[in-house]
């Protein structure tokens, strides 16, 4: 399994399913995408950092208006994946 804070591996018999639409993981994935290429920066300041490792361990699967706006500033403020499709909650 694959999360923005590293790579492991589990059994199946550890999973449970979250019953989400194949949308749905689609966005967990992009949300996924996004917070890795930020993380990839080797500038990134402690306070973006903290703020994509609470968005990494949200317990839904999509951004509010106010972490998309967050993660979109983040994201501008590294010059990263510009033009982005928002995936809050609308």
């Amino acid at each position: 399994m694959f999360f923005w804070y590293g790579q492991y591996t589990v059994k199946i018999d550890h999973l449970k399913p979250l019953n989400y639409l194949e949308s749905e993981c689609q966005q967990m994935q992009l949300l996924c995408d996004r917070i890795n290429r930020l993380q990839e920066n080797e500038n990134l300041e402690d306070a973006a950092c903290a703020l994509l490792k609470h968005l990494g361990e949200l317990k839904r699967r999509y951004l509010t208006a106010m972490e998309e706006r967050l993660l979109g500033l983040i994201e501008q403020e590294y010059g990263v994946n510009e033009g982005n499709e928002p995936i809050a909650n609308s």
